[in-house]
């Protein structure tokens, strides 16, 4: 087991100590979907509400200027966490919202541009161009690169995944390739834990002058992320799977690509100056950043970043592949169950998907569920990588800090214990 103090993890997290089904206590696995959050979290967000709740960067009474001071020094915060500099971190509402972000800003350049407006070339998309993705993309990083595509004209390619679910990059050259404009994947896979080469697939990218996206919802959580080293233009994430509130999202990207895009959304916050006819808008961040600021969940966001901090990254990282291990192992070991990803922890994260032979996952999920334990059961938001394997669902587990390996020969148990249920045990 890795160097983190489990035992001393789990008692600042205050769900972790109630009881579900019939008083069962919680395991909870389902870390991939949403974490748990700490009371350092909780407290701070309720301290803000009580003590200096206001609109930021809107009015001069003290307590707008004391929401507008917390409000910038959480983003300050969060974009040290990742290597980045306070005006390249936008907020959002969520992860998916950051990836819509920046594809519209390729249809709304588009757009402009057939108006006879001056946009960057890199965002103008038309009939020939292409956006490339991978096979493995959660929907919020497929879907609108699809919408995209069907207002420009412009094709949706893919990059292929190998049998044991890992991406085919034998073919790359052929995919990125003078045509392409955007390349947009995942840095780690939420249901095969796969950890991709990303900064390599940015360096093809930034090679034919295309846009490099990276959706990093499952790795700046659990492991040390570095802008730089990663070298996307524009990097999605999000504040609830990394101990912090719903309702706040991340996109970091380049000064040079903030000042060049398109905003999303528009209104309050997000000008310079408005007329009847025209309006200007601010520079990046502002720019992104239409309506009242989600202060209290920036706030709660930064006090989730200082515990992770405090942790230690690359602690919290060796702990990841110690329950990566583990649970391979604990899941290969049973007889009838078959794991969909990487069966080794090379370059593979925690979030493990399986299927149990004879049994539909949802099923899995129940028992599992009625024992206690919390897993994710479904496609997990990533339809096309279910078909490449041929498989309607999984079972998903997505341990955390907060995890050891007794959580995880609680599922296996509870896995021979559905087989007993369903009566197709080996």
């Amino acid at each position: 087991m890795s160097g983190i103090d489990v035992a001393r993890i789990r008692a600042d997290f205050p769900i972790l100590k109630r009881t579900v089904r019939e008083n069962k206590p919680l395991v909870y696995l389902d870390s991939g979907a949403t974490s748990q959050k700490p009371f350092s979290v909780l407290d701070a967000e309720r301290e803000f509400y009580e003590t200096s709740n206001a609109a930021a960067h809107r009015g001069a009474h003290q307590l707008a200027e004391e929401a507008t001071e917390a409000y910038e020094s959480a983003r300050a915060k969060i974009a040290r966490f990742v290597g980045a500099s306070p005006e390249n971190i936008v907020f959002t509402k969520n992860a998916t919202e950051s990836l819509n972000l920046a594809a519209y800003a390729f249809s709304n350049a588009t757009a402009l541009a057939s108006q006879g407006a001056s946009v960057d070339p890199r965002f103008e998309l038309k009939p020939g161009d292409s956006v490339v993705v991978t096979e493995m993309e959660h929907h919020a990083n497929l879907v609108p690169w699809q919408e995209v595509c069907a207002k420009t004209g412009a094709t949706l390619k893919w990059i292929p995944l190998t049998d044991d679910g890992r991406l085919d990059m034998s073919g790359l050259p052929d995919l990125i390739d003078s045509a392409t404009k955007v390349v947009s994947v995942v840095h780690q896979s939420n249901i095969l834990g796969t950890i991709n080469p990303v900064a390599e697939i940015m360096d093809m990218a930034h090679a034919v002058g295309a846009v490099g996206v990276v959706d990093g919802c499952q790795s700046v959580p659990h492991m040390p992320v570095d802008v730089r080293e990663i070298g996307a233009d524009l990097l999605a994430w999000s504040g609830h799977k990394m101990l912090g509130p719903t309702g706040i999202g991340l996109l970091y990207g380049t000064a040079e690509i903030l000042d060049s895009m398109p905003p999303f959304l528009t209104g309050g916050s997000m000008i310079s100056t408005v007329e009847m006819e025209r309006s200007t808008y601010a520079a990046a961040p502002a720019k992104f950043e239409a309506g009242v600021p989600m202060v209290a969940q920036a706030v709660g966001l930064g006090a989730a970043v200082d515990y992770l901090v405090n942790l230690g990254m690359q602690e919290v990282a060796e702990h990841e592949l110690a329950m990566t291990e583990y649970s391979l192992k604990a899941i290969t070991d049973l007889p009838g169950v078959r794991i969909i990803g990487p069966l080794d922890a090379r370059n593979r994260g925690s979030a493990i998907s399986f299927v149990v032979d004879g049994i539909h996952p949802h099923d899995v999920g129940q028992v599992l569920d009625n024992l206690g334990i919390a897993v994710r059961v479904g496609h997990h938001c990533a339809w096309p990588t279910c078909r490449r394997f041929a498989v309607p669902a999984t079972t998903r587990i997505s341990p955390y800090i907060y995890n050891d390996f007794r959580d995880i020969d609680a599922v296996a148990e509870g896995i021979v214990e559905a087989q007993r249920f369903f009566k197709v045990a080996p």
